[in-house]
């Protein structure tokens, strides 16, 4: 049995983490940190082999760094911070995703074949208005993966906050006399839960860290 701890387990997706976990048949919820419900990072580190992270741009790094000085391996679904110091972090592993949507990972993976094959790519990103970076870490991530694939400059990313979306991307591409346009629409949180179960069964037996994309547990 994996026991996993939750931080930031009071915001949507947080709470939508939790639940996953109780109904995971290999998985115990050890604990929920989270400032609104009083509860600290270090209160629920000492009963999780896995913490999930799902906090704020301006916390995770020091959180996934207490988990690892701790020996807790930590996933990491935050994003809009430098995953740098990271890389010389020991102790546990850390796995980070951009998004652990599996429909938004293969939308990355054609994009980054499309690009090496048309002209010009844009990238429109549209979020809920309580996100806090720009551009999110799904858009950047595909912008560097078709910059990698292709050989061309990063697309530029067109960034949009509004009540009532969840997440939406579009890759748009063009070329003469034509267009190609790749989307994936995020209708309901649970989408990204598979992915995160699978990162929070597959972390502890990673043979690197970090390791960044859902693609590479795939």
């Amino acid at each position: 049995m994996i026991r996993v701890a939750v931080a930031g387990a009071a915001g949507k997706m947080g709470a939508t983490v939790c639940d996953a976990v109780m109904g995971a048949d290999d998985m115990e919820l050890t604990g929920r940190a989270d400032p609104a419900l009083g509860t600290t990072l270090a209160e629920v580190l000492p009963n999780a082999d896995v913490v999930v992270d799902f906090t704020r741009p301006d916390t995770a790094l020091q959180n996934a760094q207490e988990c690892v000085a701790a020996g807790v391996h930590v996933v990491i679904g935050t994003t809009g911070f430098d995953i740098e110091p990271l890389r010389s972090a020991s102790g546990a592993n850390v796995f980070f995703a951009p998004n652990f949507a599996i429909g938004a990972v293969l939308m990355m993976k054609f994009a980054a074949e499309a690009a090496r094959h048309m002209a010009r790519a844009e990238i429109i990103e549209l979020h809920h208005d309580r996100k806090l970076d720009k551009p999110s870490g799904t858009a950047a991530r595909t912008a560097e993966l078709m910059a990698e694939g292709s050989g061309k400059p990063a697309p530029p990313i067109h960034s949009v906050r509004l009540q009532g979306i969840v997440a939406n991307q579009e890759v748009i591409l063009g070329d003469l006399g034509q267009t190609l346009t790749i989307r994936h629409d995020t209708i309901d949180r649970v989408c990204f839960m598979p992915g995160v179960l699978l990162a929070v069964r597959r972390v502890g037996s990673l043979t690197e860290s970090p390791v960044v994309g859902l693609e590479h547990l795939l």
